[in-house]
């Protein structure tokens, strides 16, 4: 539920006036939450009723964690228009992750109140799937003596399978996964591949594959994916798995020096992680210098710990 909350805050901006929804968007797309907010304050408080301007303002809380200032907004939405699907998941999400930040007395308080209105949202809207997706990972996530369940959770797969196959396949790939069922997990996460074939479905089955321990086969997906999608990122992926595994260290060195070289700030990881991961191949091989080397120029880039503990272990070889 968490990480569906986040990600799928909307923006909605076609009724707002041009220079407002221009300003906003662009601070949004910037991610200048605060200096939204304070647009959005000032817009709401010359039109109190004006149920867009009040959803942004939530939505400016919400990407900053002020959930306080979220929730109140979201509840006024809900108060204005109860038959609003949108309206109750984003009011119930913005309680879970509230839940996620106080202690388990005061969390106790606020799980109800996520439960009814997730499931508001979701008998208003029968094909929405975003508050499903929070549904499975709520009930899931639930301790049993608060209301988790494994058959809610499942309940509400089954519900996005017949919405959408390849969700209802990365649900159940992720309810057994944290039911700790990998081989089942598993099944399902090459089931999402087959019938979707995005990167998440990809990122998922090699996260579990790294997860159980099982390096070559997060490497075989990988290589599977990048075949698909030809992203850089897969590059950095395998020599990061090659190195953290001392496995398959010449495919992995080949693969760094890809990324190195098609290196964009699109990639998301830093080119000093590859300098380090090649460092890593380096130490894996005996070869102090070209290490030393390596984790020199990630030092250069970033001073972060993890980069001063290896040169460590290079200078002890």
């Amino acid at each position: 539920m968490k990480h569906y909350f986040l990600v799928l805050l909307c923006i909605p901006m076609f009724c707002l006036s041009q220079t407002t929804e221009e300003t906003v968007a662009q601070l949004f797309d910037k991610k200048q939450y605060s200096k939204a907010e304070t647009i959005l304050k000032e817009a709401v408080a010359a039109s109190p009723n004006n149920r867009q301007l009040i959803e942004l303002l939530g939505d400016a809380y919400g990407y900053q964690k002020k959930w306080d200032g979220a929730i109140e907004n979201y509840e006024k939405l809900v108060e204005m228009d109860d038959f609003n699907a949108n309206y109750h998941y984003k009011y119930g999400g913005a309680k879970g992750m509230k839940a996620l930040e106080v202690n388990k007395f005061k969390a106790l308080g606020l799980i109800g109140d996520v439960k009814r209105a997730f499931k508001r949202a979701a008998e208003l809207d029968p094909t929405h799937i975003d508050v499903r997706w929070a549904m499975v990972e709520l009930y899931m996530q639930l301790p049993g003596i608060v209301g988790g369940s494994y058959k809610k959770s499942m309940k509400y797969a089954n519900e996005l399978e017949n919405l959408s196959k390849v969700d209802g396949y990365l649900a159940k790939g992720y309810i057994y996964e944290y039911d700790d069922e990998p081989k089942k997990a598993e099944e399902y996460y090459k089931k999402a591949i087959e019938v979707g074939g995005s990167m998440t479905c990809y990122d998922k089955l090699t996260n579990l594959y790294v997860k159980e321990n099982q390096p070559l086969k997060a490497i075989a997906n990988l290589e599977k994916s990048h075949t698909k999608h030809q992203r850089n990122a897969m590059h950095y992926q395998i020599g990061k798995v090659a190195a953290d595994y001392n496995i398959q260290l010449e495919k992995g060195e080949k693969c760094l020096y890809l990324y190195i070289t098609n290196y964009t700030s699109k990639d998301g990881v830093p080119v000093c992680w590859a300098y380090y991961r090649l460092s890593q191949i380096f130490k894996h091989k005996g070869n102090k210098q070209k290490a030393l080397e390596w984790i020199n120029k990630a030092l250069a880039e970033e001073k972060l710990d993890p980069f001063t503990e290896h040169k460590a272990e290079v200078l002890a070889m």
